[in-house]
């Protein structure tokens, strides 16, 4: 879950505007030449293209590059959620094999969650879909894991409920903070995910014995880092905004000077 989550990276408009080959929306740029009163005219490119079939065509790069393997792994995410709730509740819940193919489900998106943020930010991947969507398929899927778990009566709704508000109340401030920065994602952050990642999948397994005791203490873990890192969160998010809020007026200042 890049977190911030998971799943949360960044990635100039430039990088953006790349397509799979590298090329770029400035390659269907229309020359300009200027007249003779000085005003500046689009012309025809060296391809012959005018300035109408030069911005069809950076459009069509622009709309092939959402269709990157980081974007695919993002949706791949958004289609294994209702087969995850389908296979968790099949044959009333608590068949052990069914339970086996939702943990496979479940762990395939753990997995993909790891890789589709690095590929994005490694070979200038990122779109304005993923910065939107990876962050939903993060939680969708853990949402969906741990309201099944809490209605089938395997985890106590409390835990539920501290883990997901936590998850959509970091991901609202985010939001209300990002006039004035970012806030990155953590250490303590990336960590919270995976404990959470391996607290649920062990819950999703129908565990017995040693292994399901095991399980109570990793998902104590996990709330413990999910509460400790959520207040770490809101301390930053305070102090960026006395920062902006400074900065900003310091900036009226000197204009006013």
């Amino acid at each position: 879950m890049t977190g911030v989550p998971a799943s949360a990276a960044g990635g100039s408009s430039s990088a953006r505007r790349t397509g799979p080959r590298g090329a770029t929306g400035a390659a269907h740029e229309p020359a300009e030449r200027k007249t003779s009163g000085g005003a500046v005219e689009r012309g025809a490119t060296e391809g012959g293209a005018g300035g109408r079939g030069g911005k069809i065509a950076a459009a069509a790069v622009n709309q092939a590059s959402v269709w990157n393997v980081a974007n695919l792994l993002t949706m791949l995410r958004l289609l294994l959620v209702p087969a995850f709730v389908a296979l968790m509740l099949g044959n009333g819940g608590y068949d052990p094999a069914w339970r086996s193919f939702a943990w496979a489900s479940f762990a395939i998106a753990m997995i993909t969650d790891l890789f589709d943020g690095h590929l994005a930010r490694t070979y200038n991947l990122v779109t304005d879909f993923g910065k939107i969507a990876d962050p939903i398929a993060d939680k969708a899927i853990m949402g969906a894991a741990l309201i099944c778990l809490s209605a089938l009566g395997d985890l106590p709704w409390w835990v539920t409920a501290v883990i997901l508000g936590r998850e959509l109340g970091i991901t609202l401030l985010r939001f209300l903070v990002i006039r004035y920065g970012v806030i990155p994602a953590s250490r303590g952050g990336k960590l919270k995910t995976l404990t959470q990642g391996v607290a649920v999948g062990m819950y999703v397994l129908a565990l017995t014995g040693p292994l399901a005791t095991l399980r109570f203490w990793v998902m104590a873990a996990a709330v413990v880092l999910t509460v400790v890192t959520g207040l770490d969160y809101v301390k930053q998010a305070i102090v960026l905004r006395r920062q902006g809020i400074a900065e900003r007026r310091a900036a009226l200042k000197g204009t006013e000077g």
